[in-house]
């Protein structure tokens, strides 16, 4: 797929089939999420990939905006290093849209669910994961094969432009 039509055609996806999720398909999602830009080659980010039923299911009745946990193959929480820089989530959230334009060119569906910067959603994080206290959560990222086709929304807004131009 073309890049710029894999960036137009990036939607969020909050259903899932029960085709899984191969562990392949988890590298190249993980690989483009590494390949993204960083503040002085910092690399803050931490991935934790859950595929465990029982902690997606759970995690899915405590996080309010991710309940399509239950139908996910898998989840990708990215976390950040909070020792490493103090500006992690920004690195991360280049990491998190480069996974989610990964998953739209394979074909996948995944959605962002923030759990950043609210420290309800980041306990819920730390606590199925266990995750040390310099590890902090920015989203949750469900991911499957789509149930139903998607179709992207045009967010092109020139209101939000300020030149006359364009």
């Amino acid at each position: 797929m073309d890049t710029l039509d894999c960036i137009l055609s990036r939607k969020s996806v909050r259903k899932y089939s029960d085709q899984q999720v191969s562990d392949e398909q988890i590298v190249t999602l993980l690989r483009a999420a590494m390949a993204a830009p960083t503040g002085k080659n910092v690399r803050p980010w931490e991935f934790v990939v859950v595929r465990d039923r029982a902690v997606l299911d759970s995690m899915a009745q405590e996080l309010p905006y991710a309940k399509m946990l239950t139908q996910a193959s898998v989840a990708i929480v990215i976390c950040g290093d909070a020792e490493k820089s103090a500006y992690w989530y920004v690195d991360c959230s280049a990491a998190t849209q480069n996974l989610l334009l990964a998953a739209e060119n394979m074909g996948l569906g995944a959605v962002w669910t923030a759990t950043y910067p609210y420290e309800d959603r980041m306990d819920v994080c730390k606590r199925y994961l266990n995750l040390p206290d310099n590890i902090l959560s920015l989203c949750v990222v469900p991911i499957g094969y789509p149930a139903k086709p998607f179709v992207p929304m045009d967010k092109y807004d020139i209101t939000k432009i300020h030149n006359e131009k364009y």
